[in-house]
Parts: C-alpha cells; structure tokens; sequence
C-alpha cells in the first residue's frame, strides 16, 4: 500500500503566515507573525512535511521570504517542500541551498520549458510541478493568468518529460471549505500515472479519507491549510484516521 502524507501549508507574506481567498491577494487572512513557530507546532504534530508558499515570490516572480525559509528548515529538521516564483535554475539552487527538499515549478512550467527541463537536469526527485486549474485549464503568474492549456493533457506530457509529483490545486475550490475536487484529482493521477498531491478545498477529515483512499491511483498526499488554522481539521486526529484506514 503506496504511503499518504499530509502537507500543512503555511503561505507567507511579507514575513507572517496568512491565507488568501481563491488565490485573491485582496482576500487575506493573517494566521501568525512567527512562521518558525507556526512550522514547529506542525511538526511537534507529527507532520512528516511542510508545504510552504511564497506568495510575494508567485507575484514577483522570484523567491521573496528566503530568509525566512532557511530559518524553516534550520530550526525544524524537516523536509520542506516550496513553491512561489521559481522561475529560474538559480532560483531554484538559492531555495536548495537553504534546505529545501523538494522545489515547486508552476508558471516556468508552462512558460519556459527549458528553465524546468534545466531544473529537472540537476533536481530531478526534488523536482515538483505545480499544476493550478481553473474550470480545467491551468492558472499562472500566482493565478492571476489562465491559460489555454488543459491541466490534465499538460501533466500527462511533463511526465513523459521526467516529472515525477505534480501538485494539483483545483482554484475554486481553494480556502473556501467546499472539499476537494477528488474526481479531477484521481483523473489526473490516473492520466499521467505519476504521485499526485492533492491541494485547494480540504475541510475535514473525511476529506483527507476520501483522497487517501485512492492512494495506490497515485495520490500521494493533500496540502491543508485553511481547516488547520480554523481548528475544523486536528492534524494528529487525520493521521490517526488515515492510518486506522490502512489497517
């Protein structure tokens, strides 16, 4: 039986933890002034990873918080992944350098191929492409873009290029509490027969259930964020209920 991770999120801005709205930058929650105690309370949780956003960086256009990120992984000893304006092969060494272990392309991947190829060369494994989908078709520049691109048909093609996880985030889904698209993220699993992981719109446990039990279709894991800051997911409590799943 394929393993199931769950991802705590932790999106920064400016320096502090927060939550945007569908991807909205005029739709922000302030969760905590301190990310690097925000990432030690996840891991004295059990979380086995952190998923962490840069968000200044997805607007930017290149890592923004890295202070912050190396202060992540120093001090918590944990595999991070992040993602958030990488848009170049020393963007992603600069986030390497700091400790990260698994980097997150999204708009290089659409826009410059080369650059995810050239990352793929020197990364691969530590390599994940972070596939946004709006009404299906795939999302760029942290959203702001949609493209004419079918999320599926793109993740399918960056397999076949190397691509060994994708993370798959359904926009409108995303910090609304409306559960997760789990149909469009099992086709995608199913489509490009890689580890997905599962991201927007996880809200309670049986959620995390629903996801988790397609994990031998290649989804890997989920990324909650909201529902942990809100206190509607007990992240100890969903790694219990995912494990009594396997038994």
């Amino acid at each position: 039986m394929s393993r199931f991770t769950v991802y705590p999120a932790i999106d920064l801005r400016g320096g502090q933890v927060v939550r945007l709205q569908q991807g909205d930058y005029n739709q922000e929650t302030v969760f905590s002034m301190n990310p690097v105690e925000v990432a030690k309370a996840w891991r004295d949780q059990r979380a086995e990873w952190l998923h962490v956003v840069d968000l200044d960086g997805a607007k930017i256009g290149k890592p923004f918080n890295l202070d912050v990120i190396k202060q992540i992984t120093r001090k918590t000893n944990m595999p991070v992944q992040v993602g958030g304006g990488i848009r170049t092969v020393d963007d992603a060494d600069a986030l390497i350098d700091a400790g990260v272990s698994r980097v997150i392309i999204g708009t290089a991947a659409i826009e410059q191929p080369d650059v995810l190829r050239a990352i793929l060369d020197r990364y691969a494994d530590q390599v994940a492409v972070g596939i946004d989908a709006r009404n299906g078709m795939v999302a760029t520049r942290g959203w702001l873009e949609t493209s004419e691109v079918k999320a599926e048909e793109l993740a399918v093609k960056l397999a076949s290029e190397g691509v060994s996880t994708f993370i798959f985030t359904d926009i409108s889904r995303d910090g609304m509490m409306k559960g997760p698209n789990v149909e469009a993220i099992v086709a995608m699993a199913k489509a490009c027969k890689r580890s997905v992981i599962a991201s927007g719109g996880v809200s309670s446990i049986d959620d995390l259930l629903a996801l988790s039990k397609h994990r031998n279709d290649g989804v890997s894991g989920a990324i909650v964020g909201k529902a942990l800051y809100l206190g509607r997911v007990d992240l100890e409590d969903a790694l219990d209920a995912i494990d009594d799943q396997l038994k």
